[in-house]
């Protein structure tokens, strides 16, 4: 069965009747869809376009790797797993292996996807693409002409010890570092 079929047929289905884009951007774009609710009612979507991102939990030496960066829509500095956006027509696990290596200089020899989880499904369609990796070796640190962090590598504890402080605070590091709590305590995901 198509997906437009299967959409249509759940009782909670809106359809949209218009879209007006607002803004296009580098990373992302910003629409507002009129949608036809299930009641017959009309009303608008604020709806955030982007191409979906990766994100890695990288363990070397029993420790995981973080960067820490300012984040201006926070006003602070953050600490968060390797990350970044998909390229176009790029694959998760490439880019994944490629973000690695670009903020941290390590080199997945091997790595496993973990999850693929929605970021904020009110009003963005971002989709992260969480994996691991414990097989890594030297590379070459590559990173972005507008990016400026630094990398360590931290325990499980400095890690909690990190959410208590709210370094860290964004949803796919806090997900990492209870997937990689998991992992310690019962060996699998």
């Amino acid at each position: 069965m198509n997906k437009q079929k299967e959409k249509a047929r759940h009782p909670f289905y809106e359809e949209t009747i218009r879209t007006e884009s607002v803004f296009e951007g580098r990373m992302i774009s910003l629409q507002v869809d009129t949608v036809r609710l299930p009641n017959g009612e009309t009303a608008t979507r604020e709806i955030v376009r982007h191409p979906g991102a990766v994100a890695v939990v990288a363990i070397v030496d029993g420790k995981m790797l973080v960067v820490e960066q300012f984040r201006k829509p926070l006003d602070k500095a953050q600490v968060e797993i390797p990350a970044g956006k998909l390229d176009a027509g790029e694959e998760p696990e490439a880019a994944a292996r490629r973000e690695l290596e670009e903020e941290t200089g390590y080199r997945a020899r091997s790595i496993r996807h973990l999850s693929s989880f929605s970021t904020s499904p009110g009003f963005a369609e971002e989709i992260v693409h969480l994996y691991y990796t414990d097989d890594l070796e030297q590379g070459e640190v590559h990173l972005d002409d507008e990016e400026f962090l630094t990398c360590e590598a931290i325990s499980l504890e400095q890690a909690q010890r990190y959410i208590e402080e709210g370094k860290i605070c964004d949803a796919k590091t806090l997900l990492a570092v209870y997937a990689w709590r998991m992992h310690a305590l019962t060996g699998s995901f």
